[in-house]
């Protein structure tokens, strides 16, 4: 599982970025995305974005 980006909600503040432990996370030109091969789905990135743009991941 890795995060899920909503891009309509993030702003590219890059805030979650600086806590992701396993560098899963990279902004470039105000766009998010997550490495969902890096991506331990630890919910860090979930709990400091104040717009609500990250949550967990499918399980499929």
């Amino acid at each position: 599982m890795a995060v899920k980006v909503n891009h309509s909600k993030c702003i590219g503040c890059a805030g979650c970025v600086g806590v992701c432990p396993v560098l899963a996370l990279t902004l470039e030109e105000n766009k998010l995305s997550c490495d969902a091969s890096k991506c331990i789905d630890c919910g860090a990135c979930i709990k400091i974005c104040p717009f609500g743009a990250l949550s967990k991941g499918d399980s499929k």
